[in-house]
């Protein structure tokens, strides 16, 4: 079953290579979507796959890149969105 979740990553999580590291790790779990840096110091990212993959890549995220701190992950069900791919997008 197919769904689609945000999530709000909050701690030290920009100008760490978060985005990038979750566009690698989604990639490699089969999820689609994309990840953008917010201005107040998150990242939002938009995801889509099997439950599983999502579950998986909420765990990742938790964790993030080397140089990054993860503090909290709010993750918010939104329905199924078709989404390809899984790319940056810019800030807000």
């Amino acid at each position: 079953m197919s769904a689609t979740q945000r999530m709000m990553v909050s701690g030290r999580v920009q100008g760490v290579g978060y985005r990038n590291w979750t566009i690698w790790t989604a990639n490699a779990l089969g999820v689609t979507g994309w990840v953008r840096n917010v201005q107040d110091g998150r990242v939002e990212i938009m995801a889509s796959g099997d439950d599983q993959a999502l579950g998986a890549l909420v765990e990742a995220c938790r964790e993030g890149p080397a140089l990054a701190r993860v503090d909290d992950i709010e993750v918010q069900a939104v329905g199924e969105i078709r989404l390809k791919g899984f790319n940056k997008r810019l800030g807000v």
